[in-house]
């Protein structure tokens, strides 16, 4: 409760519960503990160019559990190293050192000193960071999607024959099935996740500024670019082969581009599904307790959809940002990238608290044929587009100024069929 009550953002507030599933991944523990991960692997690949005295299976078991069992004390200590040496990085090389000190033959072998061996503190950074997004996208974000896909799917089955006047300018237009209109959203958001779902994962490593000095000037007999290659990969990740210090970022722009065009497909869907329930075609069910309005009883408001375009634009916001500004840096680098990137998990959860919310508005969908029934009856006109031009194709004649103009006398169905009997 108290952290509900004084968290400045409603992401660890109010919404807490509905963001917890990206704390494994986009938390400063998360940050943390793949940065660990990343420093680990890299020590257990350099066992196998003799650099240092060959690791047994026990050893690298040990080193590998440093991570795996990695826990919020742990992760204390890396802290507690931060505050003395005011740098993150050197923290978690500090902390793992103290690990592999703690083993005793680690400790004969001296394996503590190749730690952090010839690494820049972005080739950790950058491997976490993608590792963390790669995550987030394949564990929260696109189940959430398949989530709201489903239901869409049932809809279009359910919908399909049913037909309903559609609306162009906010004006009566052609009838169309109200299955057709969703199956437009289901197949935008199919083509982006799929977009998503092949995208190739990249990061930078190559030392200080990308060009593995350090790593040729220490051991010139290793082909330290295959090196590079071979160790991301064990990530499921591809090197980006010209880097400076930090990584380009065109790839992370790549993937935040795709994420806000699902955003924005959402939030147009999200704004059709408040025009369609304010024209009574839905309604929304509600619980026995729950409340539409503090003064009018009858209310019954669309808010999971309003919910879901708000924090969908806000995480537009930030992810516009970050593609328009992670590509640029100030020479071999700056720090902007850093700071920006500290706030991935604030899109992210933005994203997921809208997605969790049209869930539970679509859940909560019911259809009145009624209504939608009563509109096509009130504006029988619209089917006038489809008989001027099967008229033309029977007597070879335009009469679209004749029906331009009955339009304006809002004809029922039977004036139509009577126009129609005095045309032969």
């Amino acid at each position: 409760m108290e952290s509900r009550l004084t968290s400045i953002t409603p992401i660890d507030g109010r919404y807490r519960e509905e963001t917890k599933e990206l704390k494994n991944y986009q938390s400063e523990f998360s940050f943390i503990r793949y940065r660990i991960m990343v420093e680990i692997e890299y020590l257990i690949s350099l066992n196998d160019y003799e650099i240092f005295d060959d690791l047994s299976e026990e050893e690298i078991l040990y080193l590998r559990e440093i991570y795996k069992n990695f826990n919020l004390e742990e992760a204390q200590k890396v802290l507690n190293y931060e505050e003395k040496t005011k740098h993150d990085i050197k923290a978690i090389e500090y902390y793992i050192v103290e690990k592999v000190k703690n083993n005793s033959t680690l400790k004969e072998k001296g394996i503590e000193v190749f730690v952090h061996f010839c690494l820049t503190s972005q080739d950790v950074n950058s491997s976490a960071n993608i590792l963390m997004i790669k995550a987030s996208i394949q564990k929260v974000i696109l189940p959430k999607i398949n989530e709201i896909l489903k239901k869409l799917k049932t809809f279009i089955l359910e919908w399909s024959k049913i037909p309903m006047l559609s609306r162009t300018h906010g004006q009566p237009a052609s009838p169309t099935f109200i299955g057709k209109e969703i199956l437009v959203f289901y197949e935008r958001l199919v083509i982006q996740s799929r977009k998503l779902n092949i995208i190739e994962y990249t990061t930078k490593f190559g030392g200080a500024v990308g060009n593995f000095n350090a790593h040729r000037m220490a051991l010139p007999t290793i082909d330290w670019v295959e090196f590079g290659d071979k160790f991301v990969s064990i990530f499921g990740l591809t090197r980006n082969q010209y880097t400076t210090q930090i990584d380009h970022y065109d790839n992370y722009a790549e993937i935040f581009d795709i994420l806000r065009r699902i955003n924005v497909i959402l939030i147009d869907l999200c704004r059709d599904m408040w025009s369609y329930i304010s024209r009574d075609y839905f309604s929304l069910k509600m619980s026995k307790d729950q409340v539409g309005s503090s003064t009018m009883p009858y209310k019954n408001n669309p808010i999971y959809f309003e919910k879901g375009e708000a924090n969908l634009l806000l995480s537009n916001c930030l992810f516009n940002l970050f593609s328009n500004t992670l590509p640029i840096s100030r020479m071999q680098r700056d720090l902007r990238d850093s700071s920006l990137l500290r706030n991935t998990g604030s899109a992210f959860s933005y994203m997921l608290i809208s997605l969790g919310s049209i869930v539970k508005g679509l859940n909560n969908l019911d259809i009145n044929k009624k209504s939608i029934n009563q509109d096509l009856n009130d504006n029988h006109i619209v089917i006038s587009e489809g008989i001027v031009n099967r008229l033309k194709i029977v007597s070879n004649t335009n009469f679209y100024d004749l029906f331009k103009n009955i339009a304006k006398q809002n004809c029922s169905k039977s004036d139509i069929d009577g126009i129609i009997k005095e045309l032969q």
